[in-house]
């Protein structure tokens, strides 16, 4: 199911599964990571993980994946990147540097093209 109002930047909310990701570009990844846990790539993934950052500012990734070989990587799904994406980024990588490697920003161009309509 798709709602037909459209956010500020073009994404169009979607419902996967009964999940509701802010854009189709997020709910294909959703769907990817799926297929890699039935091929046994991934052991596991979350969805919306929470990451506390400094002074009570939270920044709520995509993704969190638990690769087969153990590693983890944290995914932001965006077609956009505004300012205060790109200022949360850069204090995730500073803050979880060591905890995780940077951060996984994928875009359109990552994922393929997903239909606008």
């Amino acid at each position: 199911m798709t709602w037909s109002k459209r956010g500020k930047y073009r994404n169009k909310p979607t419902v996967v599964d009964g999940r509701r990701f802010m854009s189709k570009l997020e709910a294909k990844r959703y769907e990817q990571i799926k297929l890699l846990v039935e091929a046994g790539e991934v052991k596991a993934f979350r969805c919306q993980p929470r990451y506390e950052l400094v002074a009570g500012i939270t920044y709520v990734a995509d993704f969190e994946i638990v690769w087969a070989d153990g590693r983890v990587t944290v995914e932001d799904v965006k077609g956009v990147a505004t300012d205060v994406f790109k200022l949360k980024h850069r204090l995730f990588d500073h803050f979880y540097a060591g905890k995780y490697p940077p951060l996984v920003v994928l875009t359109s161009k990552d994922l393929g093209k997903v239909n606008r309509s």
